[in-house]
């Protein structure tokens, strides 16, 4: 019950939806109560029963009892018999009309009341979800299935919708029915409703083994759903890769096996959940064969206590209350189905991010000296990455990493942003540890352009302007010209308006990344970090991306990922890094007459 109440937290701000929804559930209650009560006055008369002709003398002092309600009814409605039986039928039929009708409204509130909760839940559910997951340090995203992620977004927030929000109004509302319609039975007869709830404990108790049953499989069947749009989401990105490896059978194969496992989990949930209905209704009849049974033999023995009327109005209101004892039993069970999402949108959601804000952290207003890299050690896991790194990187430098891949260069350069912290040791800006100052502070000053280039399905003016929605138009012509883009844009249908697709797939790859360079010149860093952004390039492209890379770098201080030596020979400090250590470091021509390790990859390069 904690994650239901948890789930009911995010339905804020209720305001006076709360108390609207209560008396509305109240007032419907009532009228649908009352409706099925006028019947025993009215099988009397219809009957000629004896004391239906027992006028009350006068009108009864008002009171909030049924006992007013019945006998100020009995008044009007007798009185009317008396003179025309005809027209009291009339006014019982125009109480009905009216009570049907109030009931009905009171309905329609609580439906729009319901609505109006859910809608609140979901979006707040969904976005407190949306807001971790961008707040999560970028460990977790190489830890975590992508396709996993993504099922917890959609397809477990539906689920909660579907059957834990959804069931707010089954177990709010139709619980005042159900008292409503106890406190009518009582009123009828109170032995013949406390032998019909002797069986509600067994009923209970076989549908709590049902729910919890169904929580396990649903878990499953959560789970299932994720790793099907894990599969998915690979399928797409990697279609290229599965036709020319002719890997479709094994992809084919791959997704159906795990749908085959999804279909079998629902099924077997849909086995549990279907039983709660059958077995409420079951019990509920049998119930009511039991009242038939013993009732029957109070009015036949002549018991003073159960007229025939009242009996028939007692069987009807019974008939009646199995409904809401039906929905509260099948919504308890879905609710175990949503339970099991809910708690895995919760392990999202409780998780902490690793990087984050210490509370005395100031902001970082300007960068004025170095950046210094103090005896920095980091690992993922078990695995060490990076051994005791020292660097100082002076303002206005560019510094240059190399080496084999798997050196670390890539972790190194992601601990300067804090997209990680290290391990031991620490990075500083301007003799302050990074954690001084607030993340956000720290990344305004920099700017990050990768080997692949990270655009979205947007305008081409949207992804320059990515992070400055403020800017103009003009601002991002200037930039573009500076990254050499801005005649490629202008021959494009739309120019700066042109949508590039998902992943900019209308661009060349040469094209995407001097986008990638004129949204880094556009921010105007003071730190600029390159990560091999000329690797995955042609010779043609390459030069065009290499001089938008040099009027990026100019006056601001740059760290380079290199894979392409050529691009680096003007830099300040080289840096070669090799399984998490630094070898070597110099300027290019000093590195070349050590003979080491960075003259070997200038050789390789040359020959290729």
């Amino acid at each position: 019950m904690k994650t239901y109440f948890r789930i009911l937290a995010y339905a804020k701000p209720l305001g006076w939806l709360a108390p609207q929804y209560f008396i509305y559930a109240v007032l419907q209650a009532a009228f649908s109560v009352i409706t099925l009560g006028i019947l025993a006055p009215v099988l009397n008369v219809l009957f000629e029963v004896e004391e239906a002709k027992n006028i009350p003398e006068s009108i009864p002092d008002f009171s909030l009892s049924i006992d007013y309600l019945k006998n100020a009814f009995d008044y009007y409605f007798l009185s009317i018999m008396q003179e025309d039986k005809f027209e009291a039928l009339q006014f019982v039929c125009v109480i009905l009309i009216i009570c049907i009708l109030l009931a009905n409204i009171f309905k329609y509130l609580l439906a729009v009341i319901s609505a109006i909760v859910r809608a609140n839940a979901i979006s707040n559910l969904r976005n407190a979800l949306y807001n971790r997951l961008v707040n999560m340090h970028i460990g977790y995203y190489t830890e975590e299935r992508k396709g996993n992620i993504m099922s917890k977004v959609m397809a477990d927030v539906q689920e909660v919708e579907q059957t834990v929000v959804n069931s707010l109004k089954v177990i709010i509302k139709e619980p005042f029915l159900l008292i409503g319609y106890f406190v009518a039975l009582f009123f009828i007869s109170a032995r013949l409703t406390l032998i019909s709830i002797i069986i509600l404990p067994i009923s209970g108790f076989i549908i709590s083994y049902i729910a919890i049953s169904l929580k396990k499989k649903a878990r499953k069947s959560q789970e299932s759903i994720g790793k099907i749009s894990e599969i998915l989401e690979e399928t797409l990105s990697g279609m290229r890769i599965i036709k020319a490896f002719n890997a479709i059978t094994f992809s084919k194969n791959r997704f159906q096996k795990e749908v085959k496992n999804y279909a079998h989990y629902n099924v077997s949930m849909q086995k549990r959940q279907s039983l709660a209905g059958p077995i409420s209704e079951f019990l509920g009849v049998f119930v009511v064969v039991g009242v038939l049974l013993i009732g029957g033999s109070m009015i036949l023995d002549g018991n003073s206590e159960l007229s025939a009327s009242s009996f028939i109005t007692f069987i009807a209101i019974y008939s009646q209350l199995l409904v809401p004892a039906k929905q509260i039993s099948t919504a308890f069970s879905n609710v175990q189905r949503g339970l099991a999402s809910a708690e895995r949108i919760f392990g999202i959601i409780d998780l902490e991010p690793a990087i984050k804000d210490k509370p005395s952290a100031k902001n970082l207003t300007e960068f004025k000296k170095e950046i210094k890299i103090n005896n920095v050690s980091f690992a993922y896991g078990e695995e060490p990455v990076l051994k005791n790194i020292n660097i100082t990187i002076e303002k206005g430098q560019t510094i240059a990493l190399v080496g084999p891949s798997g050196g670390g260069k890539s972790t190194l350069a992601d601990l300067i942003p804090r997209f990680y912290d290290p391990n031991s040791g620490e990075v500083q800006i301007d003799g302050q540890p990074l954690q001084n100052f607030t993340v956000e502070s720290i990344r305004s000053k920099m700017g990050v352009v990768s080997q692949e280039s990270i655009l979205f399905n947007d305008s081409i003016f949207n992804n320059i302007a990515f992070g400055k929605p403020e800017c103009t138009l003009e601002e991002v012509i200037q930039a573009a010209k500076v990254a050499n883009a801005h005649d490629f844009i202008s021959q494009m249908d739309g120019g700066y308006q042109a949508m590039i697709g998902e992943r900019g797939t209308k661009l060349s790859g040469g094209q995407r990344q001097r986008i990638s360079i004129a949204r880094a010149i556009l921010k105007n860093p003071d730190i600029l970090i390159l990560d091999e952004a000329t690797s995955a390039l042609d010779s043609e492209s390459e030069k065009l991306v290499q001089d938008a890379l040099t009027n990026l770098m100019k006056n601001r201080t740059s760290i380079v990922i290199a894979h392409r030596l050529s691009t680096i020979q003007e830099a300040d400090q080289i840096y070669v890094m090799q399984e998490g250590e630094i070898i070597e470091k110099g300027k290019h021509d000093d590195l070349l007459k050590k003979n080491g390790v960075y003259k070997k990859l200038i050789e390789i390069q040359s020959v290729s």
